[in-house]
C-alpha cells in the first residue's frame, strides 16, 4: 500500500507539472491569437474604436469556447490613450510592457498573463490577457480528476492487495505453524497436501534436508555406537592383562601378557587414527593440485615398510608409464592407498609379497591373502565390519575411508580376485582426475 500509494503520488505531481505546463502553453497561444485576431479586425474596419479623449468602444472577443469569456483586451494609443476594451476588461492598463511580448502583471491585487502586439500602421497597441487564478482552477480541475478516482481506489485497492497476500501466505503460515509444533528430534516427511507450487517446492525442499539431517544423524549414531564399542574391547584386554601382570611371576605369563598388552595398543592406536581419518576424508576441503603418484606411492611405500617387515611382508612398487603426474587431492588420495596397502599386509601370509602398481590411470595393490569372499565385499561400506580372513588386529574402518575418499574424489574402487591367489585392490583415476 505504500508502494503504491507513493507511485500514485509521484504520478499526480508528475501529472501536475506536466499539465500545468501543457495549460500555459496552449493559453499563451490563444493569448496571442486573439491579439492577432483583435489586430486583424482593426485593420479591416471590422472594430470601430472611440477617440481617446471618449469612452472607449467595446470590443467582442468571438469564441467557441466558454474559456474565451475569461480573455480580457485592451487597445491602447502608442502615446497612452485607451480607445477600446472588452466587456469585463478591468479599469487599468493590463501590463506596464511597452513592446511586442508576453509579461505578467497585477492587476487590481490579482496576478495576469498578458500579451501585447503593436500595430504600427494604426498607431494602437493591443493588449490580451487572462488572470492566473483561472489558470490554477483549470489544473485544479485536472488534478481533481485524478486525485477522487484514487481516494476511491486506494482503499479498495488496498483491501484487495490485503486479501490476496493473507490468502497467498495462509499456506506458508500453516507450514510454519506446523514445523513449530514439532519436537526436536521429529525429522520425518512433511506430508503431502494441496498447496501453491511455491509451497509445494518448500515442502519438499525440506523434505529432503530432514532426510539428509537423519541420515547424517543415523550415522553419526551408528559410528559412536560402533566406536565406543570397539575402543571398549581393547581396552578391557589392556585392564585384563595389566592385572594379570601384577598378579603373576611367571616370567612365561608375563610375556604373553605383554605381547597381548602391545596388540591391545597397537589395535587401539590404529582405531584412533582411523577415526581421525575417517572424519577428515568426510569433512576436508576438496582441493585438487598436480601431484606425482608415483613419488607419493614411494613415501608411502617408505614409510610402511617397518610395519611390513615386522610381520614378514615384502612390499615394492612398480610402475609401467614414464608420467605419473595427475591432478587430484594428494591427502585423500594418501590416506585412500595408506589403509588398502596396510589392510594388503595385514591379509598377507607370512613371507608374502604386496605389489604396488601405477599403471596409466589406475593404482593397484596386489597381495597373496586369501581374498575377500562376495558377502565380505557388499559390507565393504559397513563400518566396523571385519572380513572372515581378516586382522584381530583391524578397526573395520579402512574399506569404509576408501569408499568415502573416492567417492569425493570422484573416482572408482574395483576389487578383484587374482587367478593365482590374492587380492587386487584398484583406485582408478577418471580423466586424469582421482
Amino acid at each position: 500500500m505504500v508502494a503504491t500509494s507513493a507511485v500514485w503520488l509521484f504520478a499526480v505531481i508528475w501529472i501536475q507539472t506536466s499539465t500545468r505546463a501543457e495549460v500555459e502553453r496552449v493559453l499563451d497561444a490563444r493569448l496571442y491569437e486573439a491579439a492577432h485576431m483583435v489586430s486583424s479586425l482593426l485593420a479591416d474596419r471590422q472594430i470601430e474604436v472611440g477617440q481617446a479623449e471618449t469612452s472607449p468602444n467595446a470590443i467582442p472577443l468571438q469564441s467557441e469556447s466558454s474559456f474565451s469569456r475569461q480573455l480580457s483586451c485592451q487597445i491602447w494609443t502608442l502615446d497612452g490613450g485607451i480607445v477600446g476594451q472588452s466587456g469585463g476588461a478591468p479599469d487599468v492598463q493590463l501590463t506596464d510592457r511597452v513592446s511586442e511580448g508576453y509579461s505578467q502583471s497585477v492587476v487590481n491585487g490579482e496576478p495576469w498573463r498578458v500579451y501585447t502586439l503593436i500595430n504600427k500602421e494604426l498607431g494602437v497597441r493591443v493588449m490580451v490577457g487572462d488572470s492566473l487564478g483561472v489558470r490554477h482552477r483549470l489544473v485544479w480541475d485536472v488534478l481533481e480528476g485524478l486525485l477522487l478516482p484514487g481516494a476511491l481506489a486506494l482503499p479498495i485497492l488496498g483491501a484487495i492487495l490485503w486479501l490476496s497476500v493473507a490468502k497467498g501466505m495462509a499456506p506458508l503460515e500453516r507450514l510454519a505453524f506446523a514445523l513449530r509444533g514439532r519436537a526436536p528430534d521429529d525429522l520425518s516427511a512433511i506430508p503431502d497436501g494441496v498447496s501453491p507450487p511455491e509451497i509445494e517446492s518448500v515442502r519438499q525442499a525440506l523434505n529432503t534436508l530432514f532426510s539428509r539431517v537423519a541420515a547424517a544423524r543415523n550415522i553419526e549414531r551408528d559410528f559412536t555406537t560402533y566406536a565406543a564399542h570397539e575402543l571398549k574391547t581393547p581396552l578391557a584386554g589392556l585392564r585384563t592383562q595389566t592385572q594379570i601382570l601384577r598378579l603373576s611371576d611367571d616370567p612365561k605369563i608375563r610375556k604373553n601378557a605383554l605381547d597381548a598388552l602391545e596388540r591391545s595398543v597397537d589395535r587401539t592406536d590404529r582405531m584412533v587414527r582411523q577415526l581421525l581419518e575417517l572424519s577428515f576424508v568426510e569433512k576436508s576441503e576438496l582441493a585438487f593440485e598436480d601431484t606425482d603418484l608415483h613419488q607419493l606411492a614411494i613415501e608411502l611405500v617408505t614409510d610402511l615398510l617397518p610395519f611390513a617387515k615386522e610381520k614378514s611382508v615384502t612390499l615394492e612398487t612398480q610402475r609401467s608409464a614414464e608420467n605419473l603426474v595427475r591432478s587430484t587431492n594428494p591427502f585423500l588420495f594418501e590416506t585412500a592407498l595408506r589403509n588398502i596397502i596396510e589392510n594388503a599386509i595385514h591379509a598377507s601370509p607370512e613371507c608374502g609379497e604386496v605389489l604396488v602398481v601405477l599403471e596409466g590411470n589406475a593404482v593397484s595393490v596386489k597381495d597373496q591373502g586369501p581374498g575377500m569372499s562376495d558377502e565380505e565385499l557388499e559390507m565393504m561400506n559397513t563400518r566396523f565390519k571385519r572380513g572372515h580372513e581378516g586382522s584381530p588386529n583391524g578397526s573395520g574402518l579402512g574399506l569404509t575411508i576408501v569408499a568415502s575418499a573416492m567417492e569425493r574424489l570422484d573416482g572408482r574402487v574395483v576389487f578383484e580376485r587374482m587367478k593365482n591367489g590374492g587380492q587386487c585392490v584398484s583406485l582408478h583415476l577418471i580423466n586424469g582426475v582421482v
